[in-house]
């Protein structure tokens, strides 16, 4: 038996984690690398869609900024496909602390999460890591995440969102996720999806 057809038999839910225009107003955000992040997202959205997987929106409510309720940021980006099955708002890195997420997906016998959104470090890596330990299993798809260079704050040093991607999926392969491109991704699922 192979790995796709383990993951066939598991019912799984895509959860799209903070694509939200909060972000468009931060100092670091960058259009560098949007481009590819959304052609991957869109393929993996309308690819779920089709298959039935059901599809969640998460987005971040903050305490300043951009990501409060009252700047009128924390809504889906223009170009994200609407009409989720569920819409959740959280207040932590992760989706699940005091969201409902996990048993909206309990009580829908969902059993496999695929991952993606912004930032792949932060809030994706994040609600990877908390998924897996709830007994999750997940599929991290790192081509339909997005993030940002960052700096090292005691040696200075610059990453880039390519080195930071490397980095996230270093770290969750095989100890908390499947690290899977959107094809793969849609390929293990199969044409249909209970």
């Amino acid at each position: 038996m192979s790995e796709n057809d383990v993951v066939r038999g598991r019912r799984a839910a895509l959860v799209v984690i903070d694509v939200q225009e909060s972000f468009r107003h931060m100092p670091f955000w960058s259009e560098a690398d949007l481009p590819a992040f959304r052609e991957a997202l869109l393929r993996l959205d309308a690819g779920c869609r089709k298959r039935g997987v059901p599809v969640v929106h998460i987005f971040h409510v903050g305490q300043a900024g951009p990501f409060t309720e009252a700047s009128g940021y924390v809504r889906a980006l223009d170009w994200l496909p609407g009409s989720p099955d569920v819409c959740f708002f959280k207040h932590t890195h992760n989706a699940f602390s005091d969201t409902g997420l996990d048993l909206w997906l309990r009580r829908r016998g969902i059993e496999r999460l695929i991952i993606a959104g912004i930032r792949t470090e932060q809030c994706c890596e994040t609600t990877t890591r908390v998924g897996s330990d709830i007994g999750y299993e997940v599929d991290f798809v790192s081509e339909a995440t997005l993030t940002f260079p960052m700096t090292h704050p005691v040696s200075g040093r610059s990453y880039s969102p390519a080195e930071i991607k490397e980095h996230a999926e270093l770290v969750l392969a095989g100890r908390f996720a499947r690290i899977v491109s959107v094809d793969d991704c849609l390929a293990a699922l199969g044409e249909g999806h209970a």
